[in-house]
């Protein structure tokens, strides 16, 4: 029997972009199954594969829940109360190899490369006899495929590899992930490349991508990856190689092609950010999450209020009372108490009180300008890195000017280590940040409202989530990470 891909018109993370739109390949018919041996052989239906493509992308299992929970739920800044199980095993990091969202984590991520592969591949074939507007579009095609793509690898070489710097050693020798741009057959054999190669692979992803927007000459916006979302993760790769330079540049060129300027410094203008469905004007990429396509009880909404998780008495404690963003960390009234806590969904507490219609904010504004600011601090470049660290800092109202930040390169550091737990929390960045850092971290909190924690001191930076063991015992050749289990915290 012969394999087929099912390419639909539902693409749950195009919906939003149903109505109104004009985007033909949106409305296009198509609706059959395609022949994986005869390939996409038509520009609608390498459009319509592309939809596919982001619909694994947008998945609860991947970017819709999964990969953006790991990066925060596993830190010191989440708080469980114990009412629900999920994610415990994360929250305390008792993980084994059987567990189920690294399992739903890895094969829909590699869902999302396997139907890039295929796009890369039958639409360069389809693109010599295509016409001149045949040619647009599959260059913008190409150039989705590419940055969704190298996206995806950095979220999986993250979770499943080590952080390639450390405070400045490196580790690009470690095991990262599979890298292949063909497409694998059921049978093939592969094996891991090293964090080293995944990380040139990203690049390379995403600098093929710019290439073909350049060519297409158009590119769309917010829940599409566009021209400014791919630097936008370009800078933060850079960010992750301390390759400060180019994460500069892209940082700046992000927020150049973004057109945005400024961000919200008062209390009710940080409130609309998150006040409905895509009303972030602050994000450069967010998923088309809405109160008609959304993944109920599975979002990650949900994991932030009913499912027990909410800020931690450690990070409330950072806010000063003059911090516009306490102004979305509300407790629930009806539910829990102190001892256990229960959330509205803080940057998931839309204004219709459902956090599940809530998107996930994947490329944000204020990202970049603490990306610039990170990276002129490592330049000795203190001056610089204090202007681009006030535009997010002055959300607490108290910072008017650089002259109110810290003026040693020290306590600047340390600042922006705070500034980014403030400001990123809940867009799943916490975990990496305290790898790369090399933070002795205390994590596993309880005993709210006073904050204690199980494990203290962790060095979280050899922290490694297993490869799933599903994967493992395939037998198509990856291999387990050595040592993850060992380097689990242990008390002390």
């Amino acid at each position: 029997m012969k394999k087929t891909i099912i390419h639909t018109l539902f693409a749950a993370a195009l919906m939003a972009c149903l109505t109104g739109c004009g985007d033909s390949f949106l409305e296009t018919k198509f609706h059959r199954g395609q022949d994986l041996d005869e390939g996409l052989t038509a520009v609608p239906i390498v459009d319509a594969a592309l939809n596919g493509a982001y619909d694994r992308f947008y998945n609860y299992r991947f970017a819709g829940r999964d990969v953006i929970a790991m990066g925060d739920i596993a830190s010191d800044l989440s708080y469980w109360n114990a009412e629900t199980s999920h994610w415990n095993d994360h929250y305390s990091f008792g993980l084994q190899e059987s567990d189920l969202y690294l399992g739903e984590c890895w094969e829909y991520g590699y869902k999302v490369i396997d139907g890039t592969n295929r796009i890369l591949h039958d639409a360069a074939k389809l693109y010599d006899k295509a016409t001149d507007p045949e040619k647009k579009a599959l260059d913008r095609d190409m150039a989705e495929a590419y940055a969704l793509r190298g996206l995806t690898r950095l979220y999986l070489t993250n979770i499943f590899g080590h952080q390639i710097k450390v405070n400045g050693k490196d580790f690009s020798g470690q095991p990262g992930i599979v890298i292949t741009d063909k497409v694998v057959s059921t049978t093939d054999q592969v094996k891991r490349s090293t964090v080293g190669e995944s990380y040139a692979a990203i690049v390379s992803d995403l600098k093929n991508a710019l290439k073909h927007f350049a060519a297409a000459g158009d590119n769309r916006k917010q829940v599409y990856l566009g021209v400014a979302a791919t630097h936008g993760a370009l800078a933060r790769t850079y960010l992750y190689m301390e390759n400060w330079n180019e994460a500069i540049t892209h940082a700046q060129i992000a927020l150049d092609s973004s057109k945005i300027t400024k961000l919200a410094t008062t209390a009710a203008d940080y409130r609309a950010l998150y006040a409905g469905e895509l009303t972030n004007e602050e994000s450069i990429f967010a998923l088309a999450i809405n109160g008609t396509k959304n993944f109920d009880a599975a979002s990650l909404g949900t994991v932030w209020s009913s499912y027990s998780y909410g800020p931690s008495p450690k990070l409330r404690a950072m806010y000063k009372p003059s911090d516009v963003r306490t102004s979305i960390m509300a407790r629930n009234p009806k539910k829990g108490s102190e001892s256990v806590p229960y959330y509205l969904g803080g940057k998931f507490a839309n204004a219709a009180g459902v956090p599940a219609n809530s998107s996930n904010y994947l490329i944000n504004a204020p990202e970049m300008y603490l990306i610039i600011a990170e990276a002129q601090l490592n330049k000795g470049n203190l001056e610089a890195a204090r202007k681009a660290l006030l535009v997010v800092a002055k959300r607490d109202t108290e910072i008017k000017s650089t002259s109110d930040l810290p003026q040693t390169k020290e306590a600047l550091a340390s600042f922006l280590q705070d500034e980014r737990a403030r400001e990123l929390f809940q867009e799943g960045f916490r975990l990496w940040d305290l790898r790369r850092w090399d933070v002795k971290a205390d994590v596993y909190a309880f005993g709210a409202p006073e904050v204690k924690f199980t494990f203290t001191g962790y060095k979280i930076s050899d922290f490694v989530y297993p490869i799933p063991v599903g994967e493992i015992n395939a037998g198509f050749g990856v291999t387990q990470t050595p040592g993850w289990s060992e380097a689990l915290p242990k008390k002390k």
